[in-house]
């Protein structure tokens, strides 16, 4: 593998959460720097070996907006 992608949205209570796609990642944090970070720590993490290791690191960031008609 050598990338892996994360949807980002925003989260309910406040900040953001990331989910792995195809992988059981899951983090949030309260801005999206410090996301990239948590991000960066749990693919480590998952995969602690760096020969198997996704080279690249894709946030997919989506963010609602509702408007009023």
């Amino acid at each position: 593998m050598t990338e892996i992608i994360f949807l980002v949205e925003d989260d309910p209570d406040g900040g953001y959460t990331a989910r792995a796609i195809g992988e059981s990642i899951f983090t949030q944090a309260d801005s999206l720097e410090e996301l990239k970070g948590y991000v960066r720590d749990a693919v480590h993490c998952h995969f602690p070996d760096e020969q198997t290791r996704p080279k690249l690191i894709r946030l997919h960031v989506v963010h609602d907006e509702v408007i009023a008609s």
